[in-house]
């Protein structure tokens, strides 16, 4: 289920790398990554609730603790859903300009 999963999320790379996603661990059901965003920084769960055919997804700490859940979603509702919750926020283009053009 994990490539699956990482299969689904490879269909939009730029998303994904803007997530800071890194660290992919396979569950049982599903998928654990770490994310650096905007928005949410701590660990996401895509997780396969196979009675329905079903996705839910955690947004989680760095200590697993689970801050949000939401549930049954359809794959391609995925990448939009964990985007949301993880890197936009309110006026995003201007927060990305302001962020990458930061002298070091």
């Amino acid at each position: 289920m994990a490539k699956y999963i990482i299969s689904i999320l490879k269909t939009n790379m730029p998303v994904i790398f803007s997530w800071g996603f890194n660290s992919p661990v396979a569950l049982e059901n599903g998928l654990r990554f770490n994310v650096n965003g905007f928005k949410h920084k701590g660990k996401v769960a895509v997780l396969y609730n196979e009675g329905l055919d079903l996705f839910n997804v955690e947004i989680l700490t760095y200590g697993n603790d689970v801050i949000e859940t939401i549930t049954d979603l359809y794959f391609d509702q995925l990448i939009e859903v964990i985007d949301y919750r993880v890197e936009m926020v309110v006026n995003y283009n201007e927060s990305v300009r302001a962020e990458y053009s930061k002298t070091n």
